[in-house]
Formats: C-alpha cells, sequence, structure tokens
C-alpha cells in the first residue's frame, strides 16, 4: 500500500488516519508488462520477418507497419490489467477496476470482506449486492491482508460516528 498510517488518538481511542490509503496490484503489474513486452518483442520480430523469405506472397512496408501497431494494441490492453486503483479515506472509497470507475460513501458500504477462494476483496452492498475491488487481490498475500485490514479500519471509524 502506498501511504498508509494510522494512529491512535488517545482522546478517543479510534483509528485515526492523516493520508488515504491507495491500493495498486503488485503481482498483476509485474505480468501485465511482462506479457506487454512479450508481446510487443514478437509482433516486432514477425514484422521484420515478413520480407525476409520469398514464400510467394508479397508483404509490403504497411504490413510490417501493421503488424507492430497491432503488436502494440496487444501489449497496450494487457497493460490494462496493471490498471486497478482504491483510493479509501474518511469519507469513502473511489474504486477504479478496468475501464470502469464507482465511488462509495462508507454509510453505502456494510462491509469490506475477502471470502474464502476469492481473487479479489469486495465491498458488501444493501440488498445483496457487492462490489469487487480488483487492486486487492489474493495473489498480493500480505499486501491484499493489509489493504483490507486498512479498508476496515476506515469502514469501522465511519460507523462509529
Amino acid at each position: 500500500m502506498d501511504g498508509a498510517r494510522f494512529r491512535v488518538s488517545k482522546d478517543t481511542k479510534r483509528d485515526v488516519t492523516a493520508d488515504p490509503v491507495i491500493v495498486r496490484p503488485r503481482r498483476t503489474f509485474w505480468m501485465s508488462t511482462a506479457l506487454a513486452v512479450v508481446l510487443l518483442a514478437v509482433f516486432v520480430t514477425v514484422a521484420a520477418l515478413l520480407r525476409s523469405e520469398d514464400t510467394g506472397v508479397i508483404f509490403a512496408v504497411s504490413d510490417q507497419i501493421a503488424m507492430i501497431g497491432v503488436g502494440a494494441m496487444l501489449a497496450a490492453a494487457a497493460m490494462l490489467f496493471a490498471t486497478p486503483k482504491v483510493r479509501a479515506d474518511a469519507e469513502g472509497v473511489h474504486v477504479r477496476n478496468i475501464g470502469v470507475s464507482r465511488y462509495f460513501r462508507w454509510d453505502e458500504v456494510l462491509s469490506v470482506s475477502f471470502p474464502d477462494g476469492a481473487s479479489f476483496a469486495r465491498l458488501e452492498l444493501p440488498e445483496f449486492e457487492y462490489y469487487s475491488m480488483l487492486a486487492i487481490q489474493a495473489v498480493d498475500r500480505e499486501r491484499a491482508v493489509e489493504a483490507v485490514r486498512a479498508l476496515r479500519r476506515f469502514h469501522a471509524a465511519a460507523h462509529r460516528n
């Protein structure tokens, strides 16, 4: 987690935070980056080899450029998996998943959970609904546990007031 600091107020014995909690997936970022690099390298290599041998098909420079463009688009698509982010503060939690972003005030959230066997943590909402937080993933192990605990502290502090 980036920038999470907690302290206990001696007056009220409540968790108080000065900084928001920001969580991003770590292992997914590295895997997405590696996949993007491999995809781009493969497509650049194929583009370079398109005109190296006579196969009976005539490939032009535009075909090579198009091949590199396809590789760049696939690499960019792979990097989308590195974009999830959770930002929480005393007011609420902002969850950015792949292509979708949503803000919840703490009074809208019933609890923060990480069910057994689940890949992602989630916000439990009224009427048996939930919202997955792709930034808090089981593969991040201890970082995910710390993130869920931090969100639960914010949630508990908001519901005590």
